[in-house]
């Protein structure tokens, strides 16, 4: 014979030669040499060491045992305590009753939305997170949520989580913000035959998500071209000169007539103009000599324009000397002045005019 002790919170199940026999609680027992006490933890799972359905054959022992059974496509939560603890797979599983509270909550992973009420918190354990998919929707964009690549609804920002199961789940997303697109480089041929290169912009929304990712396959390309073949057929309107002096009503007109189009696309075009006119190396040469015979003929309309009203101020002065001794001798005065800044002596002989002294002294000079 020998002494088993079955402290309190264990429990013992006797086996004889390998046979189950029985089950015993807290106490002290006396057992045959071929018997042997298998001690269980009741804060624990039951880990079975011989046949479920052997043991369940003991009442009393299946009295004590809470089985709880898992389906496939399900999941359940255990809670010990008011605490969360695990999640159970497919499968069956028993806990010791009444030494633990424990409570077990069962949801349904065939459906793709999470409708039990689980706390978010959990959302984060790593128990429970592997079995969720998570998609994150920022504040400015919009998606579309497809499972089985079927168009279901539109989601705002946000996060959102699924079961993960056999059926796939997508979403396509959209910036909803203004947003701006480039034409950059853009080579055309005007009216006249100049090859210019164009940088164009335009901004633009997305107003309707789902003609936009739905019914069109990469939207954002397809503007693009509009844009393109629009900046094309108006530029190739207008000679040079006529396309320098019209930037801002070609691009008036471009985004006019894009606008025509892309209600279909689900965005609409808010503003757009032309960047910069760049022009070719030949063409920026001739443009060059253009600009430098402009202005070499405007600074000569200047410069005679200046001596015209020399030549009459000139005019207006003698007249006003013909008639004026005195002025004729300030005016002579103010000859010797200018003459006398540059040259150190002067010697004038004679009683004539002065003027006139100075003007036979300069002939004989010559």
């Amino acid at each position: 014979m020998k002494k088993v002790r079955i402290n309190a919170g264990k429990v013992g199940l006797v086996f004889k030669n390998g046979d189950y026999q029985k089950v015993i609680t807290q106490g002290t027992y006396w057992l045959f040499f071929n018997q042997n006490v298998i001690v269980y933890d009741l804060r624990g799972e039951f880990k079975e060491a011989v046949a479920i359905e052997v043991l369940l054959k003991d009442t009393v022992l299946a009295e004590m045992l809470e089985v709880v059974e898992v389906k496939d496509n399900e999941l359940v939560l255990v809670y010990e305590n008011n605490n969360f603890k695990k999640v159970l797979e497919a499968g069956k599983y028993f806990y010791w009753k009444g030494f633990v509270n424990r409570a077990f909550k069962k949801v349904d992973r065939s459906k793709i939305y999470i409708t039990e009420n689980i706390d978010k918190a959990l959302f984060s354990n790593y128990e429970l997170s592997k079995y969720i998919r998570i998609f994150e929707v920022t504040t400015y964009e919009k998606s579309l949520l497809l499972v089985d690549d079927v168009y279901t609804k539109t989601l705002t920002g946000g996060t959102y989580r699924f079961w993960k199961n056999d059926t796939t789940i997508k979403i396509a997303k959209t910036d909803m913000r203004q947003l701006q697109l480039e034409i950059t480089g853009q080579e055309l041929l005007t009216k006249d035959k100049a090859n210019v290169r164009i940088n164009f912009y335009t901004q633009y929304k997305v107003i309707d998500i789902e003609k936009a990712l739905l019914k069109n396959k990469d939207y954002e390309k397809q503007l693009y071209i509009l844009m393109q073949l629009a900046l094309r057929t108006y530029v190739g309107g207008y000679t040079l000169d006529e396309l320098l002096e019209k930037k801002e009503n070609i691009a008036v007109a471009v985004l006019e007539e894009v606008s025509k189009n892309t209600d279909q696309l689900g965005v609409q075009v808010i503003n757009s103009g032309i960047r910069d006119v760049i022009l070719t190396g030949d063409m920026k040469e001739i443009m060059n000599q253009v600009l430098i015979a402009q202005k070499k003929a405007q600074a000569n309309i200047i410069t005679r324009r200046e001596e015209t009203a020399s030549t009459r101020s000139l005019l207006n002065t003698a007249k006003l000397m013909e008639d004026n001794e005195m002025l004729f001798k300030l005016k002579e005065m103010e000859y010797v002045e200018k003459i006398a800044d540059k040259i150190g002596e002067i010697s004038l002989t004679g009683n004539g005019n002065m003027v006139q002294e100075l003007t036979k002294i300069f002939s004989v000079n010559k």
